[in-house]
């Protein structure tokens, strides 16, 4: 298809050209998040209790008050973005204030499902300047634009830079918190009848335990490196943490537990990873499963607009850039589950973003 006439196309070439800065300014709206956390800025308007004034927001704020005048601009972009409203306050001087949404509330430092600490590990320098050396990526030999950027793999970076290490198991535990809480509140049927299961790569134990409050009697195993286990400690023999590698081996488990793991890997090493969850479990007769939850790109063409799909797209790139792994969509999960000889499964789109699949021998 041709390019629009010159002569009668200006609108369109405008449009076309705001798009382009759209997409170029798109980083503002996380960096203009990360400051809102960084200042407590949710917190702040939480802890007042109502609609707060621009002023009163000033005051309450830890800033240098030569820098109030950004305050305001601050508020108008996260108003935009739909992390706060501008509500009418009409018994003050100040005429309007600022009050959360639904989306600030999962942004409050002490909110048991706070995703806080996701966002500022995501938005961290260490796992931001890989995106700069993408273009040099296509180029080279290196596995990911993060080895390009710091010379070691993501996961070898980890066992080396403690803050690394730190932030990512921080923001990972946030997030397993949130979904452990969403599972064993509207996905009780997987886990019930189950005597025990083992939380690959669950990191701190977020999930087992609140899997293990929800279902008193589950044992549940953590898997995870060495360095991420060390010096944490089980409960009541309900609870106990394995240091160890996927790849070598899953400690025997009626079932597997396999949260946002598998999108990590490459094909091929997601194959090995089901290998060893096959040695782990018992057939299905007998109560055996793997139960992943990771996202299920939408292949439907009504959805390619949402921002449901825009966000599955960004974690594919996020994917490519940190790591070896990809999102998949339902007929590349159905491709990897057959190599890996497992004969059935079932897809539960349970969990938003993401899905819950249960896989079976």
């Amino acid at each position: 298809m041709a390019f629009p006439d010159k002569a009668s196309s200006s609108e369109q070439l405008l449009n076309a050209h705001g798009h382009v800065w759209n997409q170029i300014f798109n980083f503002i709206n996380s960096m203009s998040l990360k400051c809102a956390i960084q200042l407590g800025l949710f917190d702040v308007v939480h802890k007042h209790g109502k609609p707060i004034t621009l002023t009163e927001l000033i005051h309450a704020l830890p800033i240098n008050r030569q820098k109030s005048h950004g305050v305001d601009r601050l508020m108008r972009i996260l108003i935009h973005s739909e992390l706060f409203v501008k509500v009418s306050i009409p018994d003050k001087e100040e005429k309007e204030g600022y009050w959360l949404t639904p989306a600030s509330r999962l942004l409050l430092k002490d909110d048991p499902s706070s995703v806080a600490p996701f966002a500022l590990a995501q938005l961290d320098p260490l796992l931001i300047d890989p995106w700069h050396h993408v273009g040099e990526w296509f180029q080279n030999d290196t596995p990911t634009p993060f080895a390009s950027t710091h010379g070691k793999p993501f996961w070898e970076l980890a066992g080396h830079e403690p803050r690394l290490n730190r932030f990512f198991n921080e923001g990972m535990a946030s997030d397993a918190h949130f979904v452990a809480s969403i599972i064993t509140r509207d996905c009780k049927h997987v886990f019930e009848g189950l005597k025990s299961i083992v939380d690959v790569g669950g990191g701190t134990g977020t999930v087992a335990k609140v899997i293990g409050d929800a279902f008193p009697g589950l044992k549940c195993i953590v898997l995870d490196l060495p360095h991420v286990v060390a010096g944490l400690e089980g409960t009541d023999n309900l609870l106990t943490f394995v240091g160890g590698d996927m790849f070598d081996f899953v400690p025997p488990a009626e079932a597997v537990f396999l949260k946002w793991i598998l999108h990590d890997w490459s094909d091929e090493e997601c194959i090995k990873i089901l290998l060893k969850c096959k040695e782990a479990i018992p057939k299905k007769e007998n109560g055996g499963k793997v139960i992943i939850v990771d996202m299920v790109v939408t292949e439907d063409e009504k959805m390619k607009e949402h921002e449901a799909t825009e966000t599955q797209v960004f974690f594919d790139m996020l994917m490519m850039t940190l790591l070896t792994g990809k999102e998949r969509t339902e007929a590349q999960w159905r491709e990897l589950f057959s190599a890996a000889g497992f004969t059935s499964y079932k897809f539960t789109p349970c969990l938003g973003l993401r899905s819950l699949i249960e896989i079976f021998l």
